[in-house]
Order: C-alpha cells, then structure tokens, then sequence
C-alpha cells in the first residue's frame, strides 16, 4: 500500500485572513472549498497537480493552538531570486520575519508566522 496525497488539516478562527495570508503572500491557490459540513467550512489551498495540500476549517469550537517556534511548514523555493520576492511581499504586508529556533533554518532561508501564530520557513533548496 502506498500514500498518494498528503493533506495538512488545522482548525483556525480566522478563516479570511489564513487565506489572505497563504493565497495572497504565498502564491498558494484555492482547490475548493465547502461550508455547512457538518458545522464547518473549509477550504483547501495548495498548488494546482501537487500531491499535497493545507486544509484550514472553522467552526462554533474555537481552536486550542500552541505552536511553538520549531513548529514549521517548510516551502522550499528553487532560488535566492524567488527568496527575495517572497520577502518583499511579507515586507509589504507588514509581516516581519522570526527568528528560528534550529540553527539549520537560520542558515537556509527566512521564517515568519502565520495568522494563527504557527511558523512558515521560506527556504532554498540544499
């Protein structure tokens, strides 16, 4: 047997604003969406033929996060150029980057954090 799809679910009660955040700065696209399942609405965001994609739900139950600072999505991008146009949408956005805490990502691209306060690594292939 073999996994063909991989998908990242996480509860949010800011539905708007995770899609701003991953459609508008991260260049992720909507794959589709639902409401009224069940008591939730969602929406899949991912990039159109990957294998993968992140699921962000709201319901009436508000979420009970804690991320932490090793807590990470990792987007790998081919190049120092794409880098730099990530972080300039981020910059433009008023998003500041963090500070990792694994010396590894220092070293190997740029960290900020979502709206629910989860990390995002922005980094270049090693």
């Amino acid at each position: 047997m073999m996994i063909t799809h991989f998908r990242v679910a996480r509860h949010t009660d800011s539905l708007d604003k995770m899609k701003a955040f991953y459609i508008g700065l991260l260049g992720l696209q909507e794959l589709g969406h639902f409401t009224g399942h069940d008591g939730y609405d969602g929406v899949f965001l991912g990039l159109p033929g990957a294998d993968w994609h992140l699921e962000f739900t709201v319901s009436e139950t508000k979420p009970e996060h804690q991320p932490d600072a090793d807590d990470l999505l990792v987007f790998y991008l081919p190049d120092e150029a794409a880098l730099k146009v990530y972080q300039g949408r981020m910059s433009e956005a008023g998003v500041l980057p963090v500070t990792p805490v694994n010396p590894y990502w220092v070293q190997h691209g740029v960290s900020y954090t979502d709206p629910d306060g989860f990390g995002i690594m922005l980094a270049l292939k090693s």
